[in-house]
Order: structure tokens, then C-alpha cells, then sequence
């Protein structure tokens, strides 16, 4: 069976934005077909992968697919479950495409998160 990131605590109210785009469910922890994705909001209201015009707003967990226009959660303070990144690692969101990495914090990579366990990542938008 595949592992499916999930939300687990999320310790502020979400940021809850139209989709762009249809975006599949995730299927795989980090690297995987459809990974959690870091998204903004685009000059429209919408939310798209990468900063948009917004910046990163939040961080986009899917149990189940959506259609273009749905509303999502995007969580800026919680845990996701399932990551399966690496424990004690620190990882950024690329403003391009909001694919979650632990690439070094830069000018396209901003600070997202960091593990406490291989399968959890603790996301702490702006604070990481």
C-alpha cells in the first residue's frame, strides 16, 4: 500500500483558497507522484504551486482529488503526516513550482518546515 501524506495538527485556521488547476490526490510521501505542495495565491484568488503573487501561503495536503475552483485548506502552522522526508532536517518550498525539498534556504527556497521524525513534518510557515 502506498503511504498518503495526511494532515495531522494543524494549529491555525488554514488559509482556504480556490484551486487554479485540478490537482490529484497525494499518492507518495516527498518525491513521490503527488506530493504535498507549497502554494500561493495568484492575482485571480486562486491557488496555484509556488509563491503566485502571494508568496508561499501555505502547505496543500489532498486525501482525495479536486476539481479546478474547489476551496482547499493550506495549512501555514501544523503537522503533516506521512512525509517521509528525513528526521531532523529542515526543508523549503521552491517559489517556481511549491515542490517541498530540504534544498538550502535561498532567494527561490523558502523555509517551510522541519522533521521530528522521518514520516512528520512540522510545518511553520515564516517561522522555519
Amino acid at each position: 500500500m502506498v503511504a498518503i501524506s495526511r494532515y495531522d495538527k494543524v494549529a491555525s485556521a488554514p488559509v482556504r483558497v480556490p484551486l487554479l488547476a485540478a490537482k490529484a490526490a497525494n499518492t507518495d510521501a516527498v518525491g513521490g507522484a503527488n506530493p504535498p505542495l507549497a502554494y500561493g495565491i495568484d492575482s485571480a484568488g486562486k491557488g496555484v504551486p509556488g509563491a503566485g503573487q502571494s508568496g508561499i501561503a501555505g502547505i496543500l495536503v489532498l486525501t482525495k482529488a479536486k476539481r479546478a475552483g474547489d476551496i482547499v485548506d493550506l495549512i501555514t502552522d501544523g503537522e503533516i503526516t506521512e512525509f517521509g522526508g528525513v528526521a531532523g532536517t529542515k526543508y523549503t518550498a521552491n517559489t517556481t513550482t511549491g515542490v517541498i525539498s530540504s534544498a538550502a534556504a535561498s532567494g527561490t527556497q523558502i523555509p517551510v518546515g522541519y522533521t521530528v521524525e522521518a514520516d512528520r513534518l512540522i510545518v511553520r510557515l515564516g517561522i522555519a
